[in-house]
């Protein structure tokens, strides 16, 4: 391909909405113009990266025995009902939804596990059929409620979605390795740094989750890593080892002492000289449910934090939020800041975390303005509440299956593979006759890749000052022959007998004929990124051209020109 048949437009400043490198860089280099928020053209450039991605992950999971297949992006209610999952993604506000001609309610798939559900249910009724595994690659909509970061949190992108049905959990088992096999494969084909972490199933559900993060200083997730590789997990779901609390001794007399205006652990620590890790906070949330929405109160020692994702799993709704001051004042009867388990109203359900279970002699608000409880203890002070582990881990603690320590790195989600089990299945109906003729549910998985959200976090990753270092397998074009001057004959010549002969050798090559200045032009192919160039110049008429790879410690060298197909290959 000549780069003068491709409309290139480049720009020298960065986009004012822009925040994070990758976004600035792919608008700047032409590859992605903004249309409205959260919805970009992908330009001829970019279009040839996304289908090299595409391809990689077309070839992983056909080589594991998935099928590829075409669903509907427009999707109606009543499957959604059937999964009980339309009220949970509009109160997230995440799901565009309309109604058509015939005041039918429908909306833009943000997923497909209703659509290949019913799929399925409606050509699958023996185990004989049992197991195959199913995906698409297409657009998916979802309704952002802040568009950022370019292609990395759009309202439409590019997904690959994958999902395996199984007669039972040890075939579940064995159809997750082998998408976990093709995702390790995908990301390295792909010229990635990444980590497969532990996560959260989210919205979608199931038991077993594991996210597939690109490794980038701006990436929007934090995950937590041992230090000795023996584990890693995205902090919604991460786990760790903590100091113990000091050890409260035997039950003594509950005190309640005046503290007037003191509602800070922080504050508390120095009115009582006591360590945090001996107080009990107590939060209170609202808890949003499909048809209702309830108060909760969720205790965390002093020196902790309380990991919302966990929350919403251990009350098992919709989501949370923090209670307003009103909703604190009428179920504790006192101002913000004194909240205790003591003293709450009955419809309060009270959870607390793991590192409270055992704990005696705590320091708790009590409900009452201005004053705090001592020596408080869990079921004979107050009732005893629903432990659960509801506990933010972070950076420094232990790790939970060795004796490494954790360190937090950033990181961009490309890929998430779920064990749904028979979370669709049951509430949909879609079941088969095992080998005894009984009725079972299917068992499933599911296995996403962000295919637009992987290439930009290929640049999060890979750039320096002036422009994109792309890796070369999922390039737009792996080398650029640039002819400087295309009004000199031997140039062109020397130009284009190179460009036949790469692309002769299964190399995927580009002529860059356009006519513009060296410095120019040099500029635009930083900018643009392309992994190995060869600059065909003055002395072409002696056979030498010169020679670099696009990273970010570049060296450059002249050649003869019968040598660069070997150059290139090497």
């Amino acid at each position: 391909m000549r780069l003068s048949q491709i409309p290139i437009f480049t720009l020298r400043e960065d986009p004012s909405d822009a925040e994070i490198p990758s976004h600035k860089l792919l608008v700047r280099a032409g590859y992605i113009q903004k249309l409205a928020s959260g919805i970009y053209v992908y330009g001829p450039l970019m279009w040839r990266v996304l289908k090299k991605v595409s391809t990689i992950v077309r070839e992983e999971l056909d080589r594991e025995g998935a099928n590829e297949m075409l669903m509907p992006i427009l999707q109606p209610r009543e499957i959604w009902d059937e999964s009980g999952r339309w009220n949970r993604y509009i109160a997230d506000g995440i799901l565009f939804h309309l109604g058509d001609s015939k005041q039918a309610e429908l909306c833009l798939g943000p997923t497909h596990e209703e659509v290949i559900t019913t799929y399925v249910k409606r050509i699958c009724n023996s185990y004989k059929q049992l197991p195959f595994n199913l995906y698409q690659i297409q657009d998916k909509f979802r309704d952002e409620i802040r568009p950022r970061f370019g292609l990395m949190r759009g309202r439409e992108f590019i997904m690959k979605d994958a999902y395996s049905f199984d007669a039972d959990d040890a075939g579940l088992d064995r159809s997750y390795d082998a998408m976990n096999r093709a995702y390790h494969k995908i990301f390295e084909r792909c010229g990635l740094e990444f980590s497969a972490v532990d996560a959260d199933a989210g919205a979608i559900g199931g038991s077993g989750s594991q996210e597939f993060m690109v490794i980038a200083d701006k990436g929007e997730d934090a995950i937590l890593i041992c230090d000795r590789g023996n584990y890693a997990a995205n902090v919604e779901k991460a786990d760790s080892r903590i100091t113990p609390s000091p050890d409260g001794g035997a039950a003594q007399p509950l005190r309640k002492e005046s503290t007037p205006d003191i509602r800070t652990v922080e504050q508390l620590e120095g009115f009582f000289k006591m360590p945090a890790a001996r107080m009990a906070k107590t939060v209170l949330y609202e808890a949003v449910f499909p048809d209702h929405v309830e108060t909760v109160a969720v205790m965390m020692r002093g020196d902790l934090e309380i990991n919302e994702v966990k929350l919403v799993n251990a009350v098992d709704g919709l989501a949370v939020r923090l209670a307003d001051e009103a909703t604190v004042k009428r179920v504790t009867g006192a101002e913000v800041g004194f909240a205790g388990p003591i003293g709450l109203k009955e419809e309060v359900r009270v959870f607390a975390d793991l590192s409270l279970q055992g704990m005696t002699n705590l320091l708790t608000g009590c409900c009452e303005t201005d004053f705090h409880c001592l020596d408080v203890n869990p079921g004979r002070d107050f009732p005893m509440p629903e432990f659960r582990d509801l506990r933010r881990a972070r950076s420094g603690e232990g790790c939970p299956r060795c004796d490494g320590s954790l360190i937090e790195k950033r990181g961009i989600e490309v890929g998430h593979i779920f064990k749904l089990g028979t979370k669709y299945s049951v509430p949909m109906e879609a079941t088969f006759l095992d080998q005894n003729g009984k009725r079972k549910p299917l068992v499933m998985g599911c296995y996403g890749i962000g295919i637009s959200r992987t290439a930009q976090s290929a640049v999060e990753q890979n750039y320096d000052e002036n422009g994109i270092i792309w890796p070369r397998p999922i390039a737009p074009f792996e080398v650029v022959v640039a002819v400087l001057d295309p009004k000199k004959s031997d140039q062109v010549e020397v130009g284009t007998r190179l460009y036949e002969q790469l692309r002769a050798a299964g190399v995927d090559a580009c002529l860059d004929d356009r006519a513009m200045s060296p410095g120019v032009k040099f500029k635009d192919l930083d900018l643009l990124g392309f992994p190995l160039r060869v600059v065909v110049g003055r002395r072409a008429s002696e056979g030498i051209v010169e020679f670099s790879e696009r990273r970010k410690s570049e060296e450059k060298s002249e050649i003869a020109v019968d040598t660069v197909l070997a150059r290139v290959s090497s």
